[in-house]
């Protein structure tokens, strides 16, 4: 009785006693008729890829709070759905279990890593920014009044747009005087 039950179990004799084309359901078991996708359920939202200037569509699968899927969006006219290679990697980039999210500080000499808190650190790049502006600003070289600094510089992300990338270079240029000023997207 069971070597009968296992061999009409078997796609051919399906096909052959249903009549069937032996695809689609003739073809699935119990278990992957009953298969959903790996989303289901979850709500999208529609991103670019960080990791350079092309501007790839995405599409960010997330439910109840938790990361579930990012995969490439097929109604972007720049990737029409297709991620590279790094791309396609988004999603382990943010769910990783070796992903550092503390802000971590080696002191000059120090042979360890420390953790701070985002308000020190970000309070530390603006004193050492501000710091090297007082140090390097020139207001005149050669007779001619230049108000500048080439002693800290700006590379922007790919995903900057050009309204973003505007604000900054009159940020940085009017209000730090600095010149060096340029866009990964451009390099």
């Amino acid at each position: 009785m069971k070597i009968k039950n296992l061999v009409t179990r078997w796609p051919v004799v399906q096909q052959i006693l249903t009549g069937g084309d032996g695809m689609h359901a003739d073809a699935m078991s119990e278990r992957t008729r009953n298969l959903l996708p790996k989303h289901h359920g979850a709500q999208v939202a529609r991103s670019v890829c960080p990791y350079c200037a092309v501007g790839c569509g995405q599409l960010v699968y997330h439910k109840d709070g938790k990361l579930i899927s990012i995969e490439g969006d097929p109604q972007s006219p720049i990737s029409r759905g297709r991620l590279c290679p790094k791309g396609s990697d988004s999603f382990e980039l943010l769910t990783h279990s070796g992903r550092e999210t503390r802000v971590k500080y080696r002191r000059p000499y120090s042979t360890k890593w420390e953790e701070l808190d985002l308000e020190t650190a970000m309070d530390m790049i603006a004193d050492r920014v501000w710091e090297s502006r007082e140090r390097t600003f020139l207001e005149e070289e050669n007779g001619e009044t230049v108000m500048h600094t080439t002693a800290i510089a700006h590379l922007g992300g790919a995903t900057l747009d050009n309204e973003e990338n505007y604000l900054i270079k009159k940020l940085f240029a009017a209000g730090l005087g600095m010149v060096c000023v340029s866009n990964q997207a451009r390099i």
